[in-house]
């Protein structure tokens, strides 16, 4: 082989392996592209898995309470599977998140089954639908700071404006009068602040007169 030939076939396999090298960093930068979307969509899923699920609990109540012959049968099973499957698998997300979601679920469901037993039972639902709505106010705030806040703890969260968080409710069709006796989004801005997210503006605390009169005495 002469050394024209050695250079010519030295450079036409340096091509075909960097071609190579080329074609297999394209192909993990594919696969690692789908990964992120896979992983993006599964998140959002769980969000909407949510929502249906609170969403049902919340017509399911009004039902129940609308309807007096209302049977066992009105209350669905919570099911979960999109949580479940990013259970399962090791995408990275905030997991006390995924927890405190997975705890909601468990507690929504043992609502519901408290309430089909008071109702085969035929006995008074005061108290038991009493827990089923606190269960999904509950529901709805983790669900509000999971997919405005990626699931972080309230405190954590920063100020949010109260209004915020009702214009979210009633995007998501979570009505202020959905449950008897309760302005809804009231009570879910209340919890979310029981919880610790810094709501604006404050609840007032003062009348106006016992305002101004702190005011004057600090002054006097």
């Amino acid at each position: 082989m002469s050394e024209a030939q050695f250079y010519t076939f030295f450079t036409g396999g340096l091509g075909l392996l960097i071609a190579a090298a080329l074609m297999i960093a394209w192909q993990l930068w594919r696969l690692r592209d789908e990964e992120r979307d896979g992983a993006i969509s599964a998140l959002d899923g769980i969000s909407h898995e949510m929502r249906i699920n609170l969403q049902r609990m919340v017509n399911e109540v009004a039902q129940i309470v609308d309807t007096q012959e209302a049977g066992p049968d009105v209350l669905l099973p919570v099911q979960h599977p999109q949580l479940d499957g990013v259970n399962a698998s090791l995408i990275k997300t905030n997991r006390n998140a995924i927890a405190v979601i997975g705890a909601t679920y468990q507690e929504l469901e043992a609502r519901k089954m408290a309430l089909r037993a008071v109702l085969a039972q035929k006995r008074d639902l005061s108290a038991t639908l009493d827990d089923a709505m606190d269960a999904t106010i509950n529901g709805i705030a983790t669900l509000y700071m999971w997919e405005e806040h990626a699931g972080v703890r309230p405190s954590e969260a920063g100020t949010v404006r109260s209004w915020h968080v009702r214009d979210w409710m009633k995007a998501h069709g979570f009505s202020a009068n959905s449950f008897p006796g309760m302005h809804l989004r009231d009570e879910v801005v209340e919890r979310l602040r029981q919880y610790g997210l810094h709501l604006t503006p404050r609840p007032l605390t003062h009348t106006a007169h016992e305002y101004y009169s702190m005011q004057y005495d600090r002054k006097a």
